[in-house]
């Protein structure tokens, strides 16, 4: 397993200095965006087309606190509020990569926080997106943004990822973006037969596993070690540690 932290030491040039971008116009975004891509993203090891087309329209900035939008292109993740973050760009390309999404691809998503990730998915499938998230603030918050942005598509619902969300089963895709102490069996069971789901395994604010999790036409199910990764804890039902 490769040992990749979410949190990695910024690249110097990478955004411009803080006075600069908030005197800044849509310009100067479009091209902090350009540089996270080349730099961060497409310069590592993420090279699906579709994946990198996302992660340049996507306005992260407006995914952040205004206090940390300066910031919102860094190499790193960033608090957003209620104890959560949202991960570090390369973390959330890459997980998507990982789901090896096709357009019309019905995904869900385990932990909405801003709303980043689940924009991304939907500028890749091009269709719903279904995203649910347990603070309820922040559930209310990121389904204004989305839709203010554009990202209808987007379904959050306020509850405990742990459990899925059947009424919408089997997806495609499962996207968890919390770190779980074992992954939730209600998830494999709203898993499409061929689906893929990505999900960070591990104690609580330790070193976690990224597992990729794949069930076979035949209703197998083979799990395999990715990345080592640091998430916030998954709360609700999968906060149960034992």
């Amino acid at each position: 397993m490769r040992t990749v932290g979410c949190v990695v030491v910024a690249v110097a040039g990478v955004w411009l200095g803080v006075a600069g971008l908030l005197a800044a116009g849509g310009d100067a975004w479009e091209s902090q965006r350009e540089r996270m891509v080349a730099v961060q993203i497409a310069g590592r090891d993420v090279t699906d087309g579709a994946v990198l087309r996302a992660m340049r329209r996507v306005p992260r900035h407006l995914f952040v606190p205004e206090r940390a939008r300066a910031e919102a292109y860094g190499d790193f993740p960033l608090p957003i509020s209620h104890g959560q973050t949202i991960s570090q760009p390369y973390i959330v390309a890459y997980m998507t990569q990982l789901l090896r999404l096709k357009p019309g691809a019905k995904t869900l998503e385990v932990g909405t926080g801003s709303g980043y990730q689940a924009a991304v998915l939907a500028e890749v499938t091009r269709t719903n997106v279904y995203s649910i998230e347990i603070v309820e603030p922040l559930a209310k918050t990121a389904a204004e943004r989305l839709k203010q942005l554009g990202y209808g598509q987007v379904v959050v619902r306020h509850g405990d990822g742990y459990l899925g969300w059947p009424e919408h089963a089997p997806f495609d895709a499962i996207i968890v973006t919390a770190g779980a102490a074992h992954v939730p069996p209600p998830l494999i069971e709203q898993l499409k037969r061929g689906g893929r789901m990505v999900i960070p395994v591990g104690g609580a604010w330790a070193l976690q596993s990224l597992m990729i999790i794949e069930k076979l036409p035949d209703g197998t199910v083979k799990k395999r070690d990715d990345l080592a990764v640091r998430f916030v804890p998954l709360t609700g039902k999968g906060q149960n540690r034992e």
